[in-house]
Formats: structure tokens, C-alpha cells, sequence
């Protein structure tokens, strides 16, 4: 039954999401069960009676007009003449292995990019042009191996450029895998963040206890300080990253569908307004960097804290309008 219904979710996910088409659906529904446990009755094996099933009911334009959506079914089949990509599970498991991997790589890159002006912070044995030479030589390392890795992003990547380039869409049961993966990373992601936000507040520490203890090396105590805020950056790019993977996923099958509300992490808040809905997407990590260059550049570090509190109160004001 589970294969059943599966297939009577693919054929109507295209269709709007009205209630003249989920009556025709739970009727089809109804019609293809009873159908089945008929079969089942007269002998035929799970399989068979599956299949007998789907190629009686299987096609949609022959059953619109008795279910009464044949205009729905028209105007669909008008807008989609040349068809939509049906993008297959194991393609969505490679993407979103992909994308993991593009997303730490991204996230590694940015770290680099942060600890990459750390070798000018640190005391080297030598005259000043030796340090010189070899701090210059780290910011250089640092910054090619960052740029590496986003170009290996960018090429890992590529392959999946054509979401963006054609109609996709999901079945029922891909939509609900990528579902149920989202759902187990929902707990690491919140981890990752609340973890990553709290060494970026707390990355002034190092600077004020090192140079409160030992004068002499505050050298050292500014390098933890950059360390504190590429790891905490770090997880917070890697996070976001990685459930922008799933975002796009679910995002395939088009908003007032019926596939585009297959799993309840589809249903979520939507921004009426497409340009605050592209700020929202990047938010916290704006936010982030707000905070970060009004603390480094003012050292109020005990005002700067208030930015968090602001954006939490725009977010939920944005969310209420």
C-alpha cells in the first residue's frame, strides 16, 4: 500500500493544492485501495496486485474528467510542455553528499581566510624582516589553500548547476527522506550555532585574560582571539550551509502544489516580500559579521552584545508582518 500511495502523490504533485483536487485524490485514493484489497482477496500477491492496480489507475488524464479536475489537469499539462525533471533519490542523496562536502569546504576556506593574518601576531626567533618573511609567507599559504578549497566547492558543485536552469521536482517518498534527514540534523545544526555564535562573543577572552596575566605575550591572546572567531564563523557557514542543501531540495516542487506541501518542513515561513526573503536567508550570518566589526573596530564588547537581542526582535517582527 505504502508503494501505492506513493505513486498517487507523484501523479498529483504537480496539480494545485485546492480542495477540489485532495477530494479527488482521497477518492482515487479510496478507489485504488479498494481496488487492491480485492485483488488481494482473489489470490494475487502483493506485487502483482500493486501493479494491476497502478496500470488501472495510473493515468491521470484518462481519470480527470471523472474525478472533475480535467481543468486542472489541462492547465498543467499546457504550463508544463516541456516537461519537468523528475530528480531521482539516489541523485538527491548524491547531491546532498556533494553539498556536504562543498559546505565544509566552503567553511574550512573562510576559517583559513580569518587565522590567515594570525602569523604577523606571532613572535618568530630572527630580525624583524624574518618575520616578516614568514608571517607574509603563512597569510599567502593560508589564503591560496582558502581559495583552493572554494574552487573545489564551486566544481563539486557544478553538476547541479541545472536546479537552477529547468523545472525539478520530487516525488512523495524523495521528499520525505530528505525530510527525515533535515529532522536529524535539525539538533547539530542548533548545536553548531548556538556553539559558533557564543566563541564569536566570547573571542575577546583570550585578548583580555592573556594580556591581564601575561603582559608581555597579548600577541599571543589576539591570535586565540582570531581562532575563537574562525572556528566559531567556521560552524556557523558549515551549519547553514549544509541545510541550505535540504532547503533546496524541498524547495523543488513549486510553492500552492500538492507536492509542494508533501512533508511538513515545506510548510514553513515565507516572505511575501522576495527581497527581504533573500536577506532572511542570510540573516544570522549577517548579523554575525555586524557584530563582529562594530566589536573590533569600537572594543565596546560590552554594548556590542546588544546587537543580538535587535535581530532576534527584527527577525520575529519580519516573521509577525
Amino acid at each position: 500500500m505504502e508503494t501505492i500511495r506513493n505513486y498517487l502523490e507523484t501523479m498529483f504533485a504537480s496539480l494545485p493544492n485546492t480542495f477540489e483536487v485532495q477530494k479527488a485524490k482521497n477518492e482515487l485514493l479510496q478507489m485504488m485501495e479498494d481496488k487492491y484489497t480485492e485483488l488481494i482477496k482473489d489470490g494475487k500477491t502483493e506485487n502483482e496486485a500493486v501493479g494491476i492496480v497502478i496500470s488501472e489507475f495510473g493515468n491521470l488524464d484518462e481519470l480527470a474528467e471523472e474525478l472533475g479536475i480535467s481543468s486542472f489537469v489541462i492547465q498543467e499539462n499546457q504550463k508544463t510542455t516541456g516537461g519537468y525533471r523528475n530528480v531521482t533519490l539516489a541523485e538527491v542523496k548524491d547531491y546532498l553528499h556533494d553539498r556536504t562536502r562543498s559546505a565544509y569546504a566552503v567553511a574550512l576556506g573562510v576559517f583559513l581566510c580569518i587565522i590567515s593574518v594570525c602569523g604577523y601576531l606571532v613572535y618568530f626567533r630572527g630580525g624583524w624582516h624574518v618575520r616578516i618573511v614568514l608571517a607574509t609567507s603563512f597569510m599567502f599559504i593560508a589564503i591560496a589553500a582558502a581559495v583552493g578549497l572554494f574552487i573545489f566547492a564551486g566544481f563539486v558543485m557544478g553538476k547541479w548547476k541545472f536546479f537552477r536552469e529547468r523545472a525539478c521536482s520530487v516525488d512523495f517518498a524523495t521528499a520525505e527522506y530528505v525530510h527525515n534527514r533535515r529532522e536529524s540534523f535539525r539538533v547539530t545544526r542548533s548545536m553548531m550555532i548556538t556553539i559558533g555564535v557564543i566563541l564569536c562573543i566570547l573571542s575577546v577572552l583570550p585578548v583580555i585574560v592573556v594580556g591581564s596575566l601575561f603582559g608581555w605575550s597579548i600577541g599571543f591572546g589576539v591570535v586565540l582571539m582570531f581562532v575563537f572567531v574562525g572556528i566559531g564563523v567556521f560552524l556557523l557557514v558549515a551549519a547553514e550551509n549544509v541545510n541550505a542543501g535540504f532547503t533546496t531540495i524541498l524547495s523543488l516542487n513549486k510553492r500552492g502544489t500538492v507536492g509542494g506541501s508533501f512533508v511538513p518542513s515545506q510548510k514553513q515561513v515565507t516572505y511575501r516580500n522576495d527581497t527581504i526573503s533573500k536577506v532572511m536567508s542570510v540573516y544570522w550570518l549577517t548579523v554575525t559579521c555586524i557584530y563582529l566589526c562594530w566589536s573590533f573596530l569600537s572594543f565596546d564588547w560590552h554594548i556590542t552584545w546588544i546587537v543580538w537581542v535587535i535581530a532576534a526582535l527584527v527577525q520575529q517582527m519580519l516573521k509577525a508582518l
